[in-house]
């Protein structure tokens, strides 16, 4: 498939955002229970604040994908059928949840819901922050499933673009998370080092095991199949009197299989190896430059990912324009 430069961002940014927000609730999670020392109510705050900016980006980039922008509401009414309708409106609603998070903490309007026997106070922020949680892990599903739904390519129809688009969302949200702490909660930036190291760990186990699964397929359409005819010895050796089309210009990448695999590896070390050995080294020893030069690494490598992802897709069309491919 030819990658969408403005769906590659669409979803690194709002990816980036979800782990973002699931890294600032996490936190709280664990100081409710008196496992971390609770932060002032604007690192919650601005952190949210900078999880809205990096969706806000995302949801502008998406409208460039689409050909009559003033019509994007109209997505929305397939959502019985449509994994993108579902995202469409999980999306605005995950934003407003996060926009709503944030404010609760700055403004200081907080009301307690509930006491527990335990001691533990439940206010407006934990019931606003599990509700964010949940939609988070819905709009990663919903993006995921986008691709994973779609059957005839075999590359995106597996379990794995799901369980990839959470654990490299995460990956980069809690990189960033450690990244924001530097500035405002230097005490707090192992916590989320350490959490950004193992979901990055169990994002390369769940990257590598979908390039193996991909490696292995057997394109289930032929060049028979693709034109219909039964003949065992078929070529096609022309492109016809026209040459490209819709067809050829859009259901294929027109890249080399050179550059293919110089992107893969790119995305691999861009992604998992510079980050992990950068978050390596600042465990115990925080530094907010190598905590910024991982994040923008890891970016970047993820772009380069979500391209690969795009352009590893084999549409079964292109077995019938092969020669011009």
């Amino acid at each position: 498939m030819k990658p969408a430069f403005s769906v590659i961002f669409l979803t690194t940014l709002i990816g980036a955002a979800q782990g973002l927000f699931l890294a600032l609730f996490t936190h709280q999670t664990y100081s409710l229970f008196g496992l971390l020392p609770l932060q002032s109510t604007f690192f919650y705050g601005y952190g949210s604040a900078l999880a809205l900016l990096l969706l806000i980006g995302g949801l502008i980039a998406s409208f460039f994908h689409l050909g009559h922008p003033e019509r994007a509401w109209r997505a929305v009414m397939q959502w019985r059928t449509s994994w993108l309708a579902r995202e469409v409106i999980v999306l605005p609603i995950f934003m407003a949840f996060v926009f709503l998070y944030g404010v609760t903490h700055l403004s200081g309007f907080n009301p307690t819901f509930i006491t527990l026997n335990s001691g533990l106070v439940v206010d407006a922020t934990i019931v606003i922050g599990i509700v964010a949680t949940i939609l988070a892990f819905a709009l990663f599903i919903t993006t995921g499933m986008v691709y994973a739904g779609v059957r005839f390519l075999q590359e995106w129809h597996s379990p794995l673009t799901v369980i990839n688009y959470i654990l490299l969302g995460g990956a980069s949200g809690f990189t960033l998370a450690a990244l924001f702490a530097s500035y405002s909660a230097p005490s707090q930036v192992n916590f989320f080092t350490g959490w950004a190291i193992i979901i990055t760990v169990l994002a390369l186990i769940g990257r590598i095991a979908s390039l193996i699964r991909n490696a292995k397929l057997k394109p289930k359409s032929t060049l028979q199949t693709a034109i219909g005819i039964k003949h065992p010895k078929i070529s096609q050796n022309a492109a016809g009197f026209l040459g490209g089309s819709f067809n050829t210009r859009e259901f294929f990448h027109g890249a080399t299989k050179s550059k293919l695999k110089l992107i893969k590896w790119f995305f691999l070390v861009a992604v998992f190896v510079i980050p992990l050995t950068l978050l390596s080294s600042v465990l115990g020893n925080i530094s907010t430059n190598i905590l910024l030069v991982a994040f923008v690494i890891q970016y970047l490598g993820l772009i380069a990912e979500r391209w690969f992802f795009f352009a590893q897709a084999n549409h079964p069309q292109n077995l019938y324009y092969h020669a011009i491919t």
